[in-house]
């Protein structure tokens, strides 16, 4: 890969092994079966999401509550996604809903929005997921939460959405989010998948990637110091080799409905091997150089979503 020539460490095979122990969770609970269930002592103990990042519990709530539930043209449905994206918090979704109704670009108003976060951030409510780092861009304002504000207002007066429905690939689209200031590789990455779930975009999954620090650490696990700069590349690999992989240790995995994973999946799938490594393979390192899996699993009774983009054609 990348004119290298790479040896798997014993992690490679355990990301097989992992991804089909955590879809047969994800499979189990959506069948409505009473857990535990797995055997897998580190899967019972600490919280990893789900194989498929659109399983997941705020990726389904962005999907079917803020994509696909309101008016569906592009100005207002890349706003509301932006908008969620920025604090990926579904407690302060709800906040705003509650309070000023369903939010759209045409009644947007920073300082509306800023009298209702900045009085639930007085009362001491946390308006930010912990998931990843969102930093505050250079907006003038005292409040993070302000200066995200003025960034949101900032790309749609740019004319975001005009870049973003005229972009011809998937990289020329995150190119347009990476431009903006506090936006990242990472988070233009992301931000990107959440708004190609929606019908403002339709990119093929398969067409881009980006490695987050966490799929860097898991990929250096899986193949050591030489996957350094080419972790598009062995992502790129993993799904396209996926189908060989599991019939070569005689796993079971059906995938997403049918829906084999993609890059974004198998991304996804190397930050959670990266913490999962750190218990089963404690004398492989990455760059990070944790030990610990900080994160506790605690079952939740609340039966488990499942609302998949209509245009994926999956029947579930």
């Amino acid at each position: 890969m990348g004119g290298r020539t790479l040896e798997p460490t014993p992690v490679f095979d355990t990301y097989w092994r992992f991804a089909a122990r955590r879809q047969a969770i994800y499979e189990a609970r959506v069948a409505g079966h009473n857990g535990p269930w797995t055997s897998d002592p580190v899967l019972l103990a600490h919280r990893f999401t789900n194989c498929y990042r659109a399983a997941d519990r705020v990726s389904q709530y962005a999907i079917r509550e803020v994509a696909y539930s309101g008016d569906q043209h592009p100005d207002e449905l890349i706003f509301r996604i932006l908008l969620f994206k920025i604090f990926n918090r579904i407690d302060t979704w709800r906040l705003l809903t509650a309070e000023l109704g369903t939010p759209t670009l045409a009644s947007f108003d920073v300082n509306r929005y800023d009298a209702v976060l900045g009085a639930a951030f007085g009362r001491g409510q946390r308006l930010y997921s912990a998931a990843y780092v969102m930093p505050s861009p250079a907006f003038g304002a005292m409040r993070k939460h302000v200066n995200h504000l003025r960034l949101l207002e900032h790309m749609f007066e740019d004319g975001i959405v005009d870049r973003l429905t005229g972009a011809v690939t998937m990289r020329e689209a995150f190119e347009c989010i990476k431009r903006y200031p506090g936006m990242g590789d990472f988070l233009a990455f992301q931000f990107l998948i959440d708004i190609n779930y929606s019908a403002a975009l339709d990119f093929d999954e398969m067409d881009f990637v980006v490695a987050g620090p966490g799929a860097r650490d898991g990929i250096r696990k899986c193949f050591g110091p030489h996957s350094a700069g080419i972790e598009p590349e062995i992502i790129e690999y993993m799904a396209v080799t996926q189908h060989d992989h599991f019939e070569r240790l005689g796993l079971s995995f059906r995938g997403l409905f049918g829906r084999p994973l993609k890059l974004i999946d198998c991304q996804n799938l190397f930050c959670e091997v990266d913490k999962y490594a750190r218990v089963m393979h404690p004398d492989i390192s990455g760059y990070s150089g944790r030990t610990r899996i900080k994160q506790r699993y605690r079952a939740l009774l609340e039966p488990v979503p499942v609302w998949f983009p209509p245009k994926w054609g999956l029947t579930f």
